[in-house]
């Protein structure tokens, strides 16, 4: 198997007025192309600055990482973008759809900047909605649709761009029980169609459903553990 996600002593610090807060201490991790991680962890564990190292959402203050191959720990923030909607698809808790535009709009927008045509873009973007369950709510806006809906939507828009790595926010934190059983369900089935998956959640039953287990503690690797 080839890694996808290959990070070598990652460190990421933070100023707090005069200090200097070492948030990840030195982290090594590999994560194979296809596998289905969730990353655990207490408040204050490190597991988000982790997740937005992973995301190209923010850079390691010293380290490497490797994404498919790819050396990003040194590139611009123009250039991680790029790689970022690209390779990555994010779903978030709180979903971030924009307001004022339609299911079909948010799906399609990162294809905007990925330079495909309109054509191209409503066309994928309907069949990513119809994929998952909204083909007959592609015309609503986020407040004319539920909160598992809302989900569905942004599960949509991760997948637009076909990404290497779909990167899941605790995406049932806002959600109640059946509905993330659902929006589970649809995470699962992203996955066993070859899609790498890390899952960041405090819940235990939702990070169970992953075939490995990554436990941050203090900003160090606490276990690592495949089931």
């Amino acid at each position: 198997m080839s890694s996808v996600i290959k990070i070598r002593q990652i460190t990421r610090d933070f100023k707090m007025g005069g200090e200097v807060l070492r948030v990840l201490k030195g982290l090594d991790l590999d994560i194979e192309k296809g596998e289905y991680v969730a990353l655990m962890g207490p408040s204050g564990s490190g597991k988000s600055t982790l997740m937005n190292i992973l995301g190209c959402l923010d850079t390691a203050t010293s380290g490497t990482y490797e994404l498919s191959g790819v050396n990003v720990s040194t590139m611009t923030d123009d250039e991680l973008a790029e790689i970022r909607n690209k390779e990555i698809g994010f779903i978030f808790q709180t979903f971030n759809l924009l307001p004022r535009t339609t299911a079909l709009e948010n799906v399609a927008l990162p294809m905007i900047y990925a330079g495909a045509t309109k054509a191209e873009r409503t066309k994928r973007a309907q069949k990513v909605l119809e994929d998952v369950g909204l083909g007959d709510r592609m015309d609503h806006r986020p407040n004319e649709l539920s909160g598992g809906q809302r989900q569905r939507v942004a599960v949509g828009r991760a997948l637009v761009n076909n990404p290497s790595i779909i990167l899941a926010d605790e995406p049932t934190g806002n959600l109640d029980t059946k509905t993330s059983e659902e929006i589970m369900n649809l995470i699962d089935a992203i996955h066993q169609s070859g899609n790498t998956v890390i899952l960041v959640t405090h819940e235990e039953d939702i990070a169970q459903r992953a075939k490995r287990v990554i436990r941050l503690r203090d900003g160090m690797i606490e276990s690592d553990t495949r089931q």
